[in-house]
Parts: C-alpha cells; sequence; structure tokens
C-alpha cells in the first residue's frame, strides 16, 4: 500500500550550482518527485520539496544526506540562517491518509542510518521527539553550529541518535514528522535589520502575536532590504493574508514600507486565501500551491 509524504529538507548551501545540482539530481534519481527548489544567497540555504512513498522518502533523504555531507563544510559557511548541520533539518509531512505512526517509523528509521551510515548525529523534533523540550525545532537550531559544537563537548544537548560529537564538517541533522508548514518572508524598503527584528518581535507567537507564526528578523546584504523571515506552523488558523496584513500594520507604524514577499517551497491553497496576488509574492505562479504540484504527479 503506498503511503504517500512530503518531504522539506533544508541544506546549508545557497550559492553553489554545482552542489544545488547534485542535490536535485540525487532526490530524483532516487525516486521521488521533486516539487520545488529555492535557493537564498543570504541566507545561504536551499529547501528542496519533493514527495513519494515513504520507502522513496527515506531513500531520496539518505542520498541527499551523503552528498551534502560530501559537498558542505559548516567550518566555511556564513549565512543569516540559523543552521546545525550541512543537511541541516528533515521534516516528514503526511499526505493524504498516510498515518503519523509510519511517517514516525521512517523518521527513527532515517535518524539511525543517518548515524550508522554517514557518521551523522540526529536531534529528533516536531512528533518525532523524543525529548518534550525539543519539539520545537527552534531549541537546538537557534544554538548553531558553532555553539551546539562547544555545548556538546562539554557534555551537553547529548544528540538524540548518535554522538555525542558532530560530525567535524557536516554537523548534526534534526529530523522530525509535522504538519504543513508554510515557510513565508516579507521584504522590506530599509537599509538595517532592526525594523524587521521589531516586526518580528511584535508578530511571532512567542511574543504574544499571531497564532503558529515564528518569526526573525535580519537584513539581506545582497538584496539591500530587510526581512521578516517566518515560518508559518498553523497556516489553516493564520493563512497568509492574516500575516501579511499584520507585517503591514506594524510596518506602517514604524515608518517602513513593504516591498514584496516571498514563498519558500510551497504553500497549501488553503493558507493563500482568495487572492494570492494581494501578497505580492515573488513570481507567484500556480506551482507554488501544493495541491496543484500533486495533481500534476498524480
Amino acid at each position: 500500500m503506498t503511503q504517500l509524504a512530503e518531504c522539506v529538507p533544508n541544506f546549508s548551501e545557497g550559492r553553489d550550482p554545482t552542489t544545488l545540482d547534485r542535490l536535485e539530481r540525487v532526490v530524483r534519481i532516487s525516486g521521488a518527485r521533486l516539487l520545488d527548489r529555492h535557493s537564498d544567497h543570504d541566507h545561504h540555504r536551499s529547501v528542496l520539496t519533493f514527495a513519494a512513498d515513504l520507502r522513496v522518502i527515506a531513500n531520496a533523504v539518505m542520498a541527499a544526506a551523503g552528498a551534502a555531507v560530501e559537498s558542505i563544510d559548516l567550518n566555511s559557511h556564513d549565512g543569516t540562517h540559523p543552521r546545525v548541520g550541512a543537511m541541516d533539518v528533515v521534516p516528514i509531512v503526511p499526505l493524504h491518509d498516510t498515518p503519523w505512526d509510519a511517517c514516525l517509523d521512517v523518521a527513527w528509521s532515517i535518524g539511525e542510518c543517518l548515524w550508522s551510515e554517514l557518521g551523522l548525529p540526529v536531534y529528533l523534533y516536531g512528533r518525532a521527539a523524543v525529548r518534550e523540550e525539543r519539539r520545537p525545532l527552534e531549541t537546538v537550531r537557534k544554538l548553531g553550529f558553532e555553539r551546539l559544537r562547544e555545548l556538546v563537548r562539554d557534555g551537553k544537548y547529548r544528540p538524540d541518535i548518535g554522538g555525542p560529537q558532530l560530525h567535524p564538517s557536516a554537523g548534526a541533522c534534526c529530523v522530525g514528522v509535522r504538519g504543513p508548514l508554510v515557510a513565508y518572508n516579507v521584504l522590506l524598503d530599509c537599509r538595517d535589520a532592526q525594523p524587521a527584528k521589531v516586526i518580528a518581535g511584535r508578530i511571532r507567537a512567542a511574543g504574544g502575536g499571531l497564532p503558529g507564526v515564528k518569526a526573525l528578523g535580519m537584513y539581506l546584504e545582497s538584496a539591500r532590504v530587510a526581512q521578516v523571515s517566518m515560518n508559518i506552523t498553523q497556516p489553516d488558523l493564520t493563512p497568509l493574508p492574516l500575516v501579511f496584513d499584520e507585517v503591514l500594520r506594524v510596518a506602517a507604524g514604524l515608518g517602513v514600507e513593504v516591498v514584496a514577499s516571498e514563498l519558500v517551497g510551497l504553500a497549501p491553497r488553503g493558507a493563500l486565501g482568495a487572492d494570492p496576488s494581494r501578497l505580492r509574492i515573488v513570481g507567484f505562479h500556480e506551482g507554488m500551491i501544493l495541491e496543484e504540484c500533486l495533481a500534476a504527479c498524480a
């Protein structure tokens, strides 16, 4: 019986097309359907989105992990986005009627293989977490590769699988199971990060803002704009129009103009609202809608 899932691995490489092409190629060869590839120069990060039966998902993740370990060295990596690994995050998302338990089994199996085959220690998050305090991804990832490496040397933040030391160049990998999430950025016409940081602090759920919103503020040197970088973990409860309007409101109060927004990966149709054009998403097209991509694959 086919058990369809989506996988959205994040890699700490956003600038070298040779490495990115290799990552994409090994995913395709594994038999998974690549739905989207998104790279960001300033974040120095790329996201691949693919869908397949869970057994193929596992093969694709291991193939991509092998390529990432060979090609990405965190010791020479610089980017604005927090990261702890070359293949930084591997979220598995059940589709249609695929049971959560099946995704959990695959996530834990992937974690064991990453350690036994590649020497990559693993932190489990989301529904796959084995420690409640590590259920939120940011618990570990916010530390960054360099700080986490120091902490594990001191006997703290021991990985859930493998270790205790991190891989010397590829760090660790966070593997999890979660529901649909939308990675969404809003770009501001200003030349420093402070307004974006203020907006992020006001809209994130942890600060009393919008439910299910995680947000960071940063400055993108190459684009010369500030960015409010967000993960919308409950897009059914907090759709993008609500997020966009709140960023507009807070930005206006700071005297800052919103110039555009962008999707990282795909978004469920329901998260985009009745009129996606008003979100000013850069290069928006129907292929950015998850359901459209899955229908095309079918």
